[in-house]
């Protein structure tokens, strides 16, 4: 892990251009090495009107992408915060302006590759945010990305370790919650609602953390573009929570698979998304 970490801060010093280049050839390799076979499953369950081919040529897209994001985690950790962050544009920040400092904020941030930079950008302009992380059983790498999130504000770091009660603190001091709950987790806390058709463990953590402390939803969409990253704000969600755990649960996978199918080669596809199955159903990756 060291030799990983003194390669990221190595690859600082090269052009992006190159590093981006490197990056995509490193992620074609490792279409036929990685998770290939788990992201095919998932794109055929979600696109299932494409061909083989087509789906394929997502799936490569994924991998490349998700390679280039990866080595541009040396500029991002190791580089100058102000050259860090160089590449990477905010849009339509009103949305998010217009209810800071007056109510909770949950930034929804779903796992699209550039994830990490727009999650950078965000808590460098908005130093008051916090979010969660899961701890990493290597305690190197573990100690690299704690710094590295809280080298661009003071930004506060809980682990799911510890629960919702200091998230639920954070919310009522109307400091923003950067969030990712688009995961499998399991079937605690989770209902199981379609995504792309499809019954998916989905947690409702998002609609009860609203009921509690009265939060805001504004989506953060970060998608990687031939110049860096374009980090886009949407506008609060209305009428949210509804009181329908399913219902909203739903709502946010509907608003995910609007952004997915605007860019389907930057989603997180290499994760299980569909482990968690109901009861009595056949495991999806057997």
């Amino acid at each position: 892990m060291r030799l990983v970490l003194l390669l990221l801060w190595c690859l600082r010093w090269l052009p992006p251009s190159w590093v981006a280049a490197m990056g995509r050839g490193l992620g074609s390799l490792l279409f036929h090495w990685g998770r290939k076979r788990v992201t095919l499953i998932n794109l055929k369950a979600c696109f299932p009107e494409k061909t083989d081919a087509e789906r394929e040529e997502i799936g490569r897209g994924v991998f490349k992408s998700l390679g280039r994001s990866t080595l541009e985690l040396g500029r991002l950790w190791y580089a100058p915060v102000d050259v860090a962050l160089e590449r990477v544009r905010i849009v339509d920040r009103q949305f998010m302006d217009e209810w800071r400092g007056i109510k909770p904020v949950i930034v929804l941030a779903p796992h699209f590759v550039g994830l990490d930079i727009g999650g950078a950008k965000f808590s460098h302009a908005y130093p008051e945010a916090f979010s969660m992380y899961s701890e990493q059983k290597n305690k190197v790498f573990d100690g690299a990305l704690r710094r590295a999130r809280k080298r661009f504000s003071d930004a506060t770091l809980i682990t799911r370790q510890q629960g919702l009660r200091p998230v639920l603190k954070a919310l009522k001091e109307k400091k923003p919650f950067y969030y990712l709950p688009d995961m499998d987790f399991g079937a605690k806390d989770a209902v199981f609602v379609d995504f792309f058709g499809i019954p998916t463990a989905t947690v409702t953590a998002l609609s009860r953390l609203c009921e509690i402390t009265g939060a805001k939803v504004i989506p953060l969409i970060t998608r990687q573009t031939d110049g860096g990253y374009e980090a886009r704000f949407y506008p609060a969600w209305e009428n949210f929570p509804s009181g329908d755990a399913v219902a909203d649960a739903r709502r946010m996978n509907a608003f995910l698979e609007d952004r997915i199918r605007e860019m389907p080669d930057q989603y997180f596809w290499v994760h299980k998304r569909f482990k968690t199955r109901p009861a009595g159903e056949k495991g999806f990756y057997d």
